[in-house]
């Protein structure tokens, strides 16, 4: 016996790196020491900080993967790694350096996952930040034919003074919500059931299929639109720190929607007071609640509701806010202020 009897291939997986090295190295940025396919990577802190502070974030996908692989649809969901890790560094005021991806299969198809790879060097090129390096684990028994799972790590700089930590946020602050692609990558495991058991929607009888269209919708397959990559916020964000706007705290909106992570981003003594109906709900959230009776509480819990990320300015930039990401591409809304309390929404749909 030998290890491609047992259901490994080695060769395949040397094959892999060497075709996707050149899309690795069109990530690559001036403070990077090191190739692909050392033990580890090398970078240098960027030029110009004078007390830089590293700042670390990981995540994964989720079961948006059984979607990608069901439909053989695998191209947008390395974004969405990279986009659950930088977004998250972003709300500390950090700056993405570098990403290392983790990519475990049953078995090495090369053409899915170098989709894969392609669409987590994109994520890369939109957050600035350099692939790395990452694994590939070929684990036979382990995982089913066709499946996979990802996980990625990511880390940023930033300078200590301009670190967001809750302490600058102030009672009266403003909440500027920035629009969300869709669904993102939370709820999937509801957004599956619904999908497969869910009532019809003005049709008779129950469940959907992954190909089909939802005339509420549009044009494109429910595959199409689940599989939307999530947005990543960093360019836009540090660049009107940059300009000068002043930003005293930010929330990646995830699992468990605005409730659980606008809090995330306060003071002690502080909640957050959303204005109802102060930013467009996207179609496919309110398709959801129909197909799946879902209550509006459990939509506000689960899911972002259309915006994806969000930020507390004070009152007097909001305006000013607003009118420079409207400029530079950015769909936001005055959402909400920040009241005393201890950590809670209000405002929200019950």
């Amino acid at each position: 016996m030998d290890y491609r009897d047992a259901g490994v291939d080695v060769e395949a997986g040397r094959n892999f790196v060497q075709h996707i090295r050149t899309l690795v190295d069109s990530t690559r940025r001036p403070e990077v020491l090191s190739g692909l396919g050392g033990f580890s990577g090398l970078c240098e802190l960027p030029a110009g900080y004078r007390q830089p502070v590293l700042v670390s974030g990981t995540d994964g996908v989720g079961t948006k993967l059984k979607i990608a692989q069901s439909t053989q649809r695998h191209s947008t969901v390395g974004i969405d790694l990279v986009a659950m890790c930088v977004n998250d560094i972003l709300t500390s005021g950090a700056e993405p350096l570098f990403f290392l991806d983790y990519l475990a299969t049953g078995k090495l198809e090369p053409a899915a996952l170098a989709e894969v790879v392609a669409g987590i060097v994109a994520g890369c090129r939109q957050a600035g930040c350099a692939l790395l390096g990452g694994e590939t684990a070929e684990m036979p028994g382990f995982y089913g034919p066709g499946e996979y799972d990802l996980a990625g790590f990511c880390v940023g700089v930033v300078e200590k003074s301009q670190i967001l930590d809750g302490s600058q946020v102030q009672v009266g602050d403003r909440i500027l919500g920035l629009a969300s692609s869709g669904l993102h990558s939370n709820g999937f495991s509801l957004v599956r059931k619904v999908v497969a058991e869910g009532q019809r929607v003005g049709t008779v009888g129950t469940g959907y299929r992954w190909d089909e269209t939802v005339p509420s919708l549009g044009n494109q397959s429910l595959a199409e639109i689940l599989l939307t990559p999530t947005r990543i916020y960093v360019e836009p964000v540090l660049q009107a720190r940059r300009q000068g706007l002043t930003i005293h705290g930010m929330a990646h909106i995830t699992g468990g929607g605005l409730p659980e992570n606008l809090p995330r981003c306060l003071g002690p003594d502080q909640s957050v007071h959303l204005y109802e109906g102060s930013w467009p709900v996207p179609e496919v959230f309110r398709w959801l609640a129909a197909a799946g009776s879902i209550p509006a509480a459990a939509l506000y819990n689960t899911f972002n509701m259309g915006l994806g990320f969000a930020l507390v300015v004070p009152p007097q930039e909001s305006d000013r806010a607003l009118d420079w990401l409207s400029q530079h591409g950015v769909d936001a809304y005055l959402v909400g202020e920040v009241i005393a309390g201890s950590g809670q929404v209000t405002g929200l749909p019950d």
